[in-house]
This record gives C-alpha cells, sequence and structure tokens, in this order.
C-alpha cells in the first residue's frame, strides 16, 4: 500500500493539539496524559497506518483504520471505550447507512467530519489513504446493511420543480410560484415521511394570494386544495443505474371558492423513473393521470421529464444542478390540446452538510393564454439534521 508519510512536524503537532482539545471538551474527567494518548492514537491511525496493508482488501483496510472507533461489527463503539462523548453512527441500521450516496461518505473519509459540518473527531485520511483504498473501506461499510430493499442514496437525484422523483425522502419543501402578470402568488407547504425501505407518505398545503386589479376589487388570499399522497419505490438496480417508482394522491376540496381552483376531489396515479447517467448527469421521468370522482371536470393524463447534471466546486464543495424540465398535459375531452410548459431551473446547496437546497427556475407555457411564472423551492432533507445544522464548522 502507498502511504503517504510527507507530514512535516509542524503539520502533526497541529492535528495533535487540535484532537486533544476535542477530547478534552468531551472528556473533561480523564488525566491530561491520557487524553494526550487518545490523540496520539487518532493521529496515528489517520496518518500512519500500517505499512503492511498492501492491497485494497475493503475488511483488512476498514479493520486498521476505522475499527478503532466504528468498531469491528460497524455498530460504533461505546462512548466509555473510545474516550469521547459524541455518539458514533450504526453502519447495520440502513434508515441511516442507505441514504447518502457513496460520493458524501468519500468526502467526510478523505477531508473529515468538519467538510459536512460533523465533528472533528471524525479525522481526515485524506493524506493517509489513497482513493482506491478509501472506496474499498466504503464498499465494505456498505455491507453491514444487509436488507437491499433500501434504494440507495445515488437514486437520491436533484429534485425538479414538478417531476416526481422515484426516490423516498423524509423532507420539508416550500415552493412559491409568481405570475409575473397577474401579480398572483401560489406558496406549497410539503411535508414527506419515509416509512420502511421503500414507501413514503406526504401533506401538500397550498396557499394562494391574488393581488387586486387596478379597475377594482381586493386583495385575495385562501387555502388551496389539499393533497394526501404514498409513494413506492417498486424497482431499484445500481448496476443498471435505474429506479422506479409508483405512487397516488388525493387532492381534496377546500371550499375556498378561488377561482380557478377545481371544487372536486380528484385521483392522481403516477409513475417516476430516474436514470443515473455517467458524468453525474441524470433523467428523471413521470407519467401521471387525473381523474374527477364527482364527474365535474374533464379527466387528465401528463408526462413530465427533467434532465439535468451536478456539478460540484472544489471536488467537495456546493453542488449545483442545472436542469430542463418539460411538462406535457392534455384533457381527455373532445377537441383537447397538449398543453406543454418548459422550466429552465438550477439547484444549488445551501450550506456546507448540503442538506437544505435551493432550485430556482422560470416556467415559460407555450401559448398565450397562460403567462410565464417564477418558481422556486426551499427544500429542508430533516433526517440529516436540523434547518439550522450543518451551515460551518
Amino acid at each position: 500500500m502507498d502511504l503517504k508519510h510527507d507530514f512535516s512536524l509542524r503539520t502533526v503537532e497541529s492535528h495533535l493539539s487540535s484532537v486533544e482539545s476535542d477530547l478534552a471538551a468531551t472528556a473533561t474527567h480523564m488525566p491530561s496524559s491520557y487524553l494526550r494518548l487518545l490523540a496520539l492514537l487518532v493521529i496515528f491511525v489517520a496518518l500512519a497506518l500500517p505499512a503492511a496493508i498492501d492491497d485494497t482488501d475493503g475488511a483488512d483496510l476498514y479493520e486498521k483504520a476505522c475499527a478503532a472507533c466504528h468498531g469491528t461489527d460497524g455498530r460504533g463503539r461505546d462512548t466509555s471505550a473510545v474516550g469521547f462523548e459524541i455518539p458514533l453512527p450504526d453502519f447495520t441500521d440502513c434508515a441511516f447507512a442507505s441514504r447518502e450516496p457513496d460520493a458524501d461518505w468519500f468526502a467526510v473519509v478523505h477531508e473529515g467530519g468538519p467538510i459536512r459540518a460533523f465533528d472533528r473527531m471524525m479525522p481526515a485520511f485524506g493524506d493517509a489513504l489513497e482513493a482506491d483504498h478509501v472506496e474499498a473501506i466504503l464498499s465494505h461499510v456498505r455491507s453491514f446493511c444487509t436488507n437491499h430493499a433500501w434504494p440507495p442514496g445515488e437514486f437520491n437525484l436533484p429534485r425538479p420543480v414538478f417531476t416526481e422523483k422515484a426516490f423516498p425522502e423524509d423532507e420539508a419543501v416550500v415552493t412559491m410560484a409568481y405570475d409575473t402578470t397577474s401579480d398572483t402568488t401560489e406558496l406549497e407547504l410539503l411535508y414527506e415521511k419515509r416509512i420502511g425501505p421503500r414507501g413514503m407518505v406526504e401533506v401538500a398545503v397550498p396557499l394562494h394570494y391574488s393581488k387586486s386589479l387596478p379597475s377594482g376589487g381586493r386583495d385575495s388570499f385562501g387555502l388551496g386544495n389539499v393533497k394526501l399522497g404514498y409513494k413506492h419505490t417498486m424497482y431499484h438496480h445500481l448496476d443498471e443505474g435505474s429506479i422506479v417508482a409508483a405512487g397516488f394522491e388525493f387532492v381534496l376540496p377546500t371550499d375556498e371558492g378561488i377561482e380557478d381552483i377545481d371544487d372536486e376531489t380528484i385521483f392522481e396515479s403516477y409513475v417516476a423513473y430516474g436514470r443515473l447517467l455517467p458524468s453525474d448527469a441524470f433523467i428523471q421521468v413521470q407519467a401521471l393521470a387525473e381523474v374527477g370522482l364527482q364527474g365535474v371536470r374533464d379527466d387528465e393524463v401528463g408526462l413530465r421529464f427533467a434532465a439535468g447534471k451536478t456539478w460540484t466546486r472544489d471536488t467537495f464543495g456546493r453542488a449545483w444542478s442545472p436542469m430542463l424540465e418539460i411538462l406535457a398535459t392534455r384533457q381527455l375531452g373532445s377537441n383537447a390540446d397538449t398543453r406543454l410548459d418548459i422550466i429552465p431551473q438550477v439547484q444549488v446547496s445551501l450550506n456546507k452538510r448540503q442538506h437544505v437546497l435551493l432550485n430556482l427556475g422560470l416556467r415559460f407555457p407555450d401559448d398565450g393564454a397562460r403567462d410565464p411564472q417564477l418558481v422556486f423551492y426551499v427544500l429542508w432533507d430533516w433526517f440529516d439534521g436540523g434547518l439550522f445544522d450543518g451551515w460551518g464548522r
């Protein structure tokens, strides 16, 4: 194994001082000599792995580099054994271990916890391990989760504004659409909760605001039709790069009397598909059908498509994902036309942990009857931490 030992004494002393201070903050009742011994152990593991490791066997590398803290079985050693109070993750817990893509795990192993605003007690191994060794370790870590029903985090693709993803999420999303001509604003509050490995329930509450026209009238504000839905991942295969889900929604009228809002219960069913492409590119497709349960409106079918690519600043920094989304909708009544909308947009991560995201786009309809809209959302992946967590450390 070609380990890198070009560390100056000053660099090692700097790491040692940093780790000692972190240990002292979390284990105030330990003697200073013991704290220094633990700090030396962390530095030794991170910077001078045994030269006996001469291959890319993930289990062997994990045992030498990670097991001292994370345990041979991946469950994390007790805080009394490691000497600090920060709880260690359980890699056998698929609900935790399956959510993030390998790229995020690689970043934390290579750069240490602070790269994603985690604690500095997770040291950086980038100067001690080659990239293929880190990948071998991650492959072994992935083996601790034995329930393969959980879709891997690589399928948690950037979220388009309108196209449903096939990956189940734990998220809260606030989406706003502003009509530049009629001065109308639509706001949707969406909450999503995973159920088991593949399921997800969601609740969406829309709000509508319309400014009064100069010719008269008054401002209007009201609650839109509430949506209740369920989504289930039917198939995923990382080697193929494909994930498929099916879901449904009930749209429940609120009797607010808002103009252009349907006053009947609507049932929507859909199939969603995601595809990983080379160089961090992707496509997402959703086919859907809407049926009015009271027969007041014409039934409707639609096809939504989004394609994009993710760029990351400085390898492990802020992620940018420009996308082009196309919506096609057609009512099933006689003489119905197909309506098209094009939405260029870009999603960007706002914080270091990358669990708070912003998407900004413009919706252009293909006809003169509808006005362009400014659309954006703020997304919070609440499983990865609080809304104000992960902004810097």
